[in-house]
């Protein structure tokens, strides 16, 4: 007799829900992480009395009204909502585009004002790409300057893209930028979902009772005791690198990553925003983020004495480092595509997850495919 009937390998978002899942369906979990801490990505240090996002902002918001049922019933949530601010040299400008951003970058008042330079602009962008005697975008660049013209590319985009991803945008394939949303209203909400906000507690609370029935190990490297562990369920979770798990046998597949530089200030308020991004390509970091914000508003701001802030800056990734944003390029794409090939063949191992399906997802598309697994494992 197996101990347990899943041995779900990282503590995260999407191993974390399906535990929860089946543990509702009555079945046995084991739960281990490699690292001191549940929760993976979405973990938060508690600093100052401030709940720290130590690996970047993580902002819940879907559409999909069972997804925030789900995490609803589970743990409340509060009423952020995302609204970066854009620091280019020391000019402030609302994101996404919207009639606050033209209205400070070009003095406009009415939509139709911002309508017409926008369509010059793209018209200009078009007239030069067809002197070159191409009838697509060849790169980034070029894409981007036909979707939202010159001005807005060379102080909201040019700068920070080309942080992000280490090189030029005249380098960079033109699908990375396959629309950018331009709002003609005054709105300056991230997100067009129906529902955002963070967990008031933050996300340490979230998957405390996600896995609240399931048996826990830390600081247990899957890979290095995989025949122990497997012996003690029926299947296995894996969230981790699918690369990893297959030894590399294809190579390995790339990703950018981030590191942050964190300081906490004798203010109470640093920056006035949970967010704000640094598009010049001069600023070394792409971003700081003031975490109080996410869940501290109007006169908790001050009430709290102390503020925490993290730089965070885009780079390569290397051995030893977290592996963040994948690299869907055409090289990528086709080596990972061999490791899913493998994966699909697997009768007792079950992938999932960012790193295991080598894919970027948001938080709420995370937890509604391991509502979906979870599903389809409880039929079976």
């Amino acid at each position: 007799m197996k101990t347990y009937d899943y041995l779900i390998v990282g503590s995260g978002l999407f191993g974390a829900t399906f535990a929860y899942q089946m543990t509702q369906a009555g079945k046995r979990c084991l739960v281990i992480d490699r690292r001191a801490h549940l929760g993976g990505n979405v973990y938060c240090e508690n600093i100052e009395g401030i709940n720290v996002h130590k690996y970047g902002a993580h902002i819940f918001h879907t559409s999909d009204k069972q997804v925030w049922t789900f995490v609803n019933s589970l743990v409340e949530f509060n009423r952020y909502t995302n609204s970066p601010v854009a620091n280019y040299k020391g000019e402030l400008f609302n994101l996404p585009f919207n009639m606050n951003t033209f209205s400070k970058m070009w003095g406009v008042s009415t939509p139709r004002e911002a309508q017409e330079i926008i369509e010059q602009q793209r018209r200009e962008a078009r007239q030069k790409l067809e002197l070159a005697g191409a009838t697509q975008p060849r790169n980034l660049e070029e894409q981007a300057l036909l979707l939202v013209g010159n001005d807005i590319y060379q102080k909201l985009i040019k700068g920070y893209t080309e942080k992000q991803w280490g090189r030029s945008c005249d380098q960079l394939p033109s699908f990375i930028i396959k629309r950018l949303p331009v709002r003609f209203v005054f709105d300056n909400n991230y997100f067009n979902d129906k529902y955002q906000g963070i967990p008031i507690g933050g996300y340490n609370q979230l998957i405390k009772q996600l896995l609240a029935k399931c048996d826990i190990r830390l600081e247990t490297d899957y890979l290095e005791h995989r025949g122990e562990l497997d012996s003690l369920a029926q299947k296995t979770l894996y969230t981790g690198a699918i690369d990893a798990f297959y030894d590399y046998q294809y190579g390995k597949l790339e990703y950018r990553t981030v590191s942050f530089e964190n300081e906490v200030l004798d203010i109470p308020n640093y920056q006035g925003n949970a967010v704000v991004n640094y598009t010049d390509r001069e600023t070394p970091y792409t971003r700081i983020i003031e975490h109080k914000h996410f869940e501290m508003f109007g006169a908790e701001v001050d009430a709290c004495p102390k503020t925490v802030i993290s730089k965070e800056y885009s780079k390569e990734w290397e051995e030893g480092m977290e592996p963040y944003y994948p690299v869907n390029d055409e090289r990528n794409t086709s080596l990972y595509q061999k490791y899913e090939n493998l994966a699909q063949k697997e009768t007792k191992v079950l992938f999932g997850g960012r790193l295991a399906e080598y894919k970027y997802y948001d938080m709420a598309p995370t937890v509604q495919n391991a509502l979906h697994l979870a599903d389809r494992e409880v039929i079976l």
